[in-house]
C-alpha cells in the first residue's frame, strides 16, 4: 500500500478515535421533575428550602395570633417578609428560601401579603414615571400602598460534627413573626433537619 494511502487511513482513524473519546466524556443532562428529592453532596438544596418553608408557615397560619388579628380589627393581617440570615459554615442562597415562604404565604389565603422593600421601590418608581408619562384615568397614584402588620424574618445556623470522611450536619432555621405596632412576638418557629454524610467531600 502507498506510503501516502497509509498515512492518510493514519490520520483518519485518529481523528475518529478523537471523536469518539469526546463523545464519551460528554456533559450528560438528565431532565428531573421540580419536586424530585436528589442528594447529591449533602449539602442544604433545594428540598430542604421547600420542606421548611411549607412545614414553618403552616404551623404560623395555625396559630392564634391570626384569629386574634381578624377578631380585634376585623380583617386580614398584612405580612411582609424581612430578612432571613445565613449563619450557616456553607454557601445558602437564601432568596430561593425567602421566595418559598412568600409563595407559601400568598397561596394560603389567610393572609394578605405585601411587596418586598426591593420591589416596593421599583413599584414606586413606576409609579413615579406614570405621573409624568401616563393618562389621569389610568395614573396610580402615590399613598394608597398597604402597610405591613406584622414583619417575619430569620437565621438558618449549622452545627457541623465530623470524623474522617463522615459528617453530621445539623441545620436549625428560626423564624420569627414580630407585631410592627408594638414589637411584640406574636410566633417564633424552630425547624431542624439532621443528615448524616458518609464518605462526604464537602469541607468548612
Amino acid at each position: 500500500m502507498p506510503y501516502r494511502t497509509i498515512r492518510t487511513l493514519s490520520l483518519l482513524l485518529a481523528g475518529m478515535t478523537l471523536v469518539a473519546g469526546l463523545t464519551g466524556c460528554g456533559t450528560r443532562v438528565e431532565r428531573l421533575e421540580a419536586d424530585e428529592v436528589r442528594d447529591l453532596s449533602g449539602a442544604w438544596n433545594d428540598t430542604d428550602s421547600r420542606l421548611v418553608s411549607e412545614e414553618m408557615i403552616s404551623d404560623m397560619l395555625a396559630r392564634p395570633w391570626v384569629d386574634d388579628f381578624k377578631r380585634r380589627t376585623g380583617k386580614q393581617p398584612v405580612v411582609i417578609v424581612g430578612s432571613v440570615r445565613n449563619l450557616s459554615h456553607e454557601h445558602i442562597n437564601t432568596n430561593t428560601f425567602v421566595n418559598d415562604i412568600q409563595r407559601e404565604l400568598t397561596n394560603s389565603g389567610r393572609v394578605t401579603f405585601v411587596a418586598s422593600r426591593d420591589e416596593r421601590q421599583d413599584i414606586r418608581d413606576e409609579r413615579l414615571d406614570q405621573d409624568i408619562h401616563a393618562s389621569a384615568e389610568t395614573r396610580k397614584a402615590m399613598g394608597q400602598e398597604y402597610g405591613a402588620d406584622y414583619m417575619l424574618s430569620g437565621q438558618i445556623n449549622t452545627i457541623i460534627d465530623m470524623e474522617g470522611r463522615t459528617q453530621v450536619r445539623y441545620y436549625q432555621v428560626d423564624l420569627t413573626l414580630i407585631s410592627l405596632t408594638d414589637n411584640r412576638k406574636v410566633w417564633v418557629g424552630q425547624k431542624k433537619i439532621k443528615k448524616e454524610v458518609v464518605n462526604s467531600k464537602l469541607r468548612f
